[in-house]
């Protein structure tokens, strides 16, 4: 049994895999509340497929791009869960997961962009071949900036859906699924990364630097 989850975007999605497809997945109903709403979600998902956390093989979580405090909170929840159950934990950049799902949902035909929010007016974005294989990215840009050099091509993802004059032929699926996730990870689809965050920029909230001397 391999549980699943990604708490890189606004909302956190859970879902356990049992080693021939999805067979639970939830969604949470708020957004922004990543550390109230994760474990509650694992405990249900788990609950009704009538096991315990003691009967999970692996765990596998969305390292981003991703917002500092949803990834920290996502994160740090595999580490210490793989940790106390002695399980494998598996980390993937969680557009991957966004572009297999694309692929294999047959939203998108030929090669295309993923993008999604990463506020300050940007977007966290990754160029993909026709069978959902990350071919740039992920980096942050303006979605402006970028316009001109993805144009023609369909652009999945939240950010397409946030900045439509950048990305007139948005597509679905908006948000990382867990269920897709688990996917990619059992089928192999995706690069395997460390349970490590991408953050792609600075936090906001850094520790003050020592004042300069005065001379």
């Amino acid at each position: 049994m391999l549980l699943a989850f990604d708490t890189s975007s606004p909302t956190v999605t859970v879902a356990v895999h049992d080693g021939e497809d999805v067979v639970a997945e939830l969604a949470s109903s708020e957004t922004m509340r990543h550390g109230e709403q994760l474990t509650p979600l694992v405990d249900e998902v788990l609950r009704r497929m009538t096991i315990t956390a003691r009967d999970l093989t692996a765990i596998a979580v969305g390292v981003g791009p991703g917002p500092f405090t949803g990834l920290r909170v996502g994160l740090v929840s595999a580490r210490t869960m793989a940790y106390v159950l002695e399980v494998p934990v598996y980390g993937v950049c969680s557009l991957d997961a966004l572009a297999i799902e694309a692929v294999d949902s047959g939203t998108v035909t030929g090669p295309f962009v993923v993008a999604s929010d990463a506020r300050r007016r940007e977007v966290y974005l990754a160029t993909y071949d026709d069978a959902g294989l990350r071919v740039s990215g992920p980096d942050v840009q303006r979605p402006a900036d970028v316009a001109d050099s993805i144009a023609g091509r369909p652009v999945v993802g939240e950010g397409a859906a946030l900045y439509p004059d950048a990305f007139p032929d948005a597509r679905g699926p908006r948000r990382p699924s867990a269920g897709w996730l688990a996917r990619c990870v059992t089928e192999e689809r995706v690069e395997l990364l460390d349970p490590e965050p991408l953050y792609l920029r600075r936090p906001d909230a850094e520790i003050p630097r020592a004042p300069k001397p005065v001379s």
